[in-house]
């Protein structure tokens, strides 16, 4: 089964993002092919949870949330990315700011 790359997925969230009238951007750059898709959820400004997409036990894609349980607390969420940074240097790390976020990324997921 061919997947599609990691940078061609992000292209797709930051303009499905900005179509429907929120806020994208690429936080760190991962690998273009393979890199896993780390993505930070707000909404005018407020943090939401954090997304992670992960390769699943039955071959396919899963996202679930990541991170520490409160997203109000800035230090926790930015020790996490960071640790997961380090961990893994080809994780991109996206921004989304758009009321009900986790609903954009889980009808983009659908599409992928």
């Amino acid at each position: 089964m061919t997947r599609l790359k990691s940078r061609f997925l992000v292209d797709l969230l930051l303009r499905r993002t900005e179509a429907a009238g929120g806020f994208a951007t690429v936080l760190a750059k991962g690998d273009e092919n393979s890199g896993i898709i780390l993505v930070q959820c707000s909404d005018r400004g407020q943090p939401g949870p954090l997304l992670e997409r992960r390769f699943g036990a039955d071959g396919h894609y899963i996202w679930e949330a990541v991170g520490p349980s409160d997203p109000n607390d800035g230090e926790s969420r930015a020790n996490y990315q960071e640790r997961r940074r380090k961990a893994d240097p080809d994780l991109w790390l996206i921004e989304l700011d758009i009321a009900d976020a986790p609903q954009l990324v889980a009808e983009w997921a659908a599409l992928t």
